[in-house]
């Protein structure tokens, strides 16, 4: 590697693209929060934001506002990104949050040493949120105080 790359930014990373039923979902990560799509047919929660419930198909939706408290269901720890925006933040660390309210959440665990021995199924984490521009902030997880 170069002087001049190792030295610049690395490259952004892709940013979701926000569809009409995720509108609130991504202007509550700007403002910090965590909020679910919850079903009043069959009362759960879910994610990803769309109108129709995945369980039962009913239409009947609303939002909630999540803790932003969950555990670990599994993760990977990648050293080799498959490309240049996730190999300029190797090693990180891809999860599968089980939150709170029930719905398992794919994101990143961020503020953690990214060793097989800190990490752990079950590790109790909590959501921070990193804004990638703006208009778009994601939710990541680090590890709970």
């Amino acid at each position: 590697m170069s002087q001049q790359q190792s030295q610049s930014q690395p490259a952004p990373v892709p940013a979701p693209t926000p569809q009409p039923e995720s509108d609130f979902y991504f202007e509550k990560c700007r403002e910090g929060e965590l909020w679910l799509r919850h079903c009043s047919a069959c009362d759960s929660a879910y994610f990803y934001p769309r109108d129709i419930c995945p369980g039962c198909f009913s239409r009947d939706t609303d939002w909630i506002q999540s803790s932003g408290r969950g555990v670990i269901h599994t993760f990977a720890i990648v050293h080799r990104g498959p490309t240049p925006p996730f190999r300029d933040r190797s090693p990180y660390v891809p999860v599968i949050v089980e939150l709170a309210e029930g719905p398992r959440m794919p994101s990143n665990l961020v503020q953690c040493e990214p060793a097989p021995e800190t990490i752990k199924v079950g590790m109790a984490v909590e959501v921070v949120f990193e804004a990638l521009s703006d208009t778009i902030t994601l939710p990541y997880f680090r590890p709970a105080a």
